[in-house]
């Protein structure tokens, strides 16, 4: 299968896009389709990020041309989401039972990887490996859980820590879950960026009239964008990823790169932001 392939964008060149320019780059915004699978490639740390809705059916793994391999985690990692329903992910014949916010990962080295459920929605995310590592599937009350934020500010938020240098091991993923308590609407404020790593927001869990304004670029001349339910966006090293919503959501946090740390990061003073 042809995938969508992202280029990276310098800083510079950032700041000249239009809105429609910004949004080709940067969100992926048709990621889930019943009875698909859909799959995309950002030349940022090489992540892949995809979409399974199996909607009854077996949907297996394929490996694209894009990344010259017999099976697609030959030389990568696999970090696969559960954001709604029930259903199962069949990693070498081997099966492995998911519910909504479970989060399992795959090894390097995975020949066969299948996905199936009824009502199951599936969000992958994929970076290369350097070493074989256990498939390994953590529920949701098993994540390591930190609640933070203020709620006079508005950012009340619980954050779930899955794939992270404490829980699953990996070579390069980290991945998490953040959930806005009713009444607060930011996430990650003060905001961050971080130059050894890449960082893809996947926001899910809003109604359909609700949206995520998705605040990106440098923090001396930021840009915005708005996305909706199971619509993602990379984040660069150099960008800030902050956002308000209009209601409390959800969104899976994914990084790729040098460092699995997770406060390896550089802070920014709300008030130097532009």
């Amino acid at each position: 299968m042809a995938m969508d392939v992202r280029y990276p964008t310098h800083p510079t060149e950032f700041e000249h896009l239009t809105g429609c320019q910004l949004r080709e780059r940067f969100v992926l915004d048709d990621l889930f389709s019943p009875g698909e699978i859909h799959l995309a490639l950002s030349h940022q740390d090489r992540l892949v990020l995809g979409g399974v809705i199996p909607a009854g059916t077996v949907v297996p793994l394929p490996a694209p041309d894009e990344l010259r391999c017999q099976q697609f985690c030959d030389r990568r990692e696999l970090a696969v989401v559960c954001l709604d329903g029930t259903g199962a992910v069949q990693v070498d014949g081997a099966e492995h039972p998911m519910g909504a916010e479970d989060i399992l990962y795959v090894g390097k080295g995975a020949r066969s990887v299948e996905f199936s459920g009824g009502d199951a929605v599936f969000y992958l995310v994929s970076a290369p490996a350097h070493q074989v590592l256990p498939t390994t599937l953590a529920h949701r009350e098993d994540a390591e859980t930190l609640e933070i934020g203020d709620p006079a500010l508005a950012s009340r938020r619980t954050l779930r820590k899955y794939v992270h240098e404490g829980g699953i091991q990996s070579c390069e993923l980290a991945v998490g879950i953040t959930t806005l308590a009713e009444g607060s609407v930011w996430n990650t404020m003060p905001c961050h960026t971080h130059e050894r790593r890449t960082e893809v927001y996947l926001y899910f869990g809003l109604a359909e009239d609700a949206r995520v304004m998705h605040l990106c670029g440098r923090p001396d001349s930021t840009r915005s964008l708005v996305l909706a339910d199971r619509q993602a966006v990379i984040s660069p090293p150099w960008s800030i990823h902050t956002g308000a919503g209009t209601r409390a959501y959800r969104f899976v946090w994914s990084t790729a790169g040098e460092n699995l740390a997770y406060n390896d990061m550089d802070l920014v003073d709300t008030r130097d932001l532009r």
